[in-house]
Formats: structure tokens, sequence, C-alpha cells
């Protein structure tokens, strides 16, 4: 089993590997991200996600929860680096930086297969969403909701980015994620067994009253332009959130959880 080292320079070279997380390129050339806070590591601790590096505050981690988590991930044979504050402070994302992080290895799923989806299943679509934020309360409500998975379609943001990770509040280890380009999400919108449900201003039918034939695949359009055409065309049912103020469109986190929590609510439990 390893041993945690003690680290205290800023121009160590495990110090300079985590904070080159911060680009996008170099979580998609190593398949790793990092997330940050206590919290968030003990919901990946429970949905059976452990570190790959464990970097703790020195002293911070010597009794509790903190304890479990390092000795847990020095059981799975991951790395665990104990450092100066002034290294957390450079390796965190936050003006506070809590006193743990952890690099994690990202995990992307595999489309739902159309003839093996249950008819209480709801799918969720976001067409080339750009906001980290954004992408990240969506996931969070999709986890609150018992949503089945995001297909993430075209040029999306990377939801492992920081500020992604970060809005999920911990959905991120929760929550099915999918790629797929805009000609095979088409072609999987062909042979779906339910209804494809897309938000449109120019739909007619009021989501609040809208019974979609399950399994219920949910399409979002980007920040701003909204569905393509294409992917307008491709839904079975057009929906249209009812407003009495003076706007015509919500923030897209908003917006898809609203759909969702009328969608869902034959499976919701309090």
């Amino acid at each position: 089993m390893n041993t945690p080292r003690a680290i205290t320079s800023l121009t160590n070279d495990r110090v300079k590997f985590i904070r080159s997380l911060e680009m996008r390129k170099v979580r998609k050339e190593t398949g790793l991200f990092v997330a940050e806070g206590t919290s968030i590591l003990i919901t990946a601790r429970d949905m059976g996600h452990d570190p790959q590096i464990l970097v703790v505050q020195a002293g911070s981690a010597d009794t509790g929860i903190a304890k479990g988590l390092v000795d847990r991930t020095l059981r799975a044979d991951g790395e665990v680096l104990e450092v100066s504050t002034a290294v957390l402070e450079k390796l965190s994302a936050k003006d506070n930086p809590q006193t743990m992080l952890g690099v994690f290895a990202q995990r992307w799923a595999e489309a739902p297969a159309p003839d093996q989806v249950a008819p209480s299943e709801t799918w969720l679509a976001l067409e080339e969403i750009r906001d980290p934020g954004n992408l990240g309360t969506i996931l969070r409500t999709v986890d609150a909701f018992g949503v089945a998975g995001v297909i993430l379609i075209g040029n999306c943001v990377d939801p492992f980015s920081r500020e992604a990770i970060r809005a999920t509040m911990g959905s991120i280890f929760a929550v099915p994620l999918i790629r797929m380009s805009r000609e095979d999400f088409l072609t999987l919108t062909k042979s779906w067994p339910g209804d494809i449900v897309g938000t449109h201003l120019d739909a007619r039918e009021d989501v609040r009253h809208a019974t979609p034939r399950g399994p219920a695949l949910v399409v979002m359009g980007s920040e701003g332009p909204g569905l393509t055409p294409d992917l307008t065309a491709a839904c079975t049912k057009r929906v249209k959130i009812p407003m009495a103020g003076g706007l015509d469109s919500l923030n897209l986190s908003i917006a898809t959880a609203i759909t969702l929590f009328e969608l869902r609510k034959p499976y919701l439990v309090l």
C-alpha cells in the first residue's frame, strides 16, 4: 500500500501536473479531471469513485472523514499528497480553498439501446450547450429527478471543467454521460420507442399538460439559438413553458429543470 507524500514546493512536478488539468486539452489527453471539496469527495466515494490522486492539506486528515478518505485512497493504490497551504491555494480554483481535492478518471457511458430502455425512463439530450455552470446545474437537476442519463450532442462545453464540476455538487459521479454527434443522435431518434420532447418558442402545447408516451427523450437546445431545425424536426412532441411576464425565454438550466419536473412528476416522491 502507498503512503502519503509530503509536498511543499510550488514547482513540484505533481503540482504542475494537477494545475495543467485546468486546460481542456490536457483533460482530453489524460482522461482526468479535478474535483474539489470534502463533500464532493464523499459523494464520489459513495458512488464508488476513488481518486487517482488525493490532495490534502497537511495536518487536516488525521481524524474523521478526511482520514477515512485518505485510507480508502491508499487501499485503492491511489496517490495521496500532503501539501502546504501555499500549494493547496495554488491548486484550488476557489478564493477560500477547501482542505481536499481529488484527481479522478472521467467516465463516459454508451448510448442507450432503444430496445432496452424502460417505459418509465426519461433521458435528456443537450445540443451544443456552451455554459459550464448551466451544464453542471442541469446534471444536478437530472440527478435529483431520477433522469436516466444525459446525451451531449455536438460541440458541447466540457462537463469535466472545474466550473461544471463545482455546479454539479457531486452529481457528476452519479449521472451517466454520453457523447454523440448530431448525425448519430438523429439516427438514435429514428428508433426511439417513446416520444421525443423538445422545447420550442413556436410550440403550442403547455409543458404542464404534456403526457409523453414513454420512455421520453427530452431535447434542449443551446443557450440563445435553441434547437437546430434538424433536431426540432426529429421531435414528436414540442412543448412550451407558459409565462406571464414580458420575457419569452428562460435560462437554459431553469427551463430544463421546469421541463424535467413536469415530465417526471409521476415518479417523484417526498
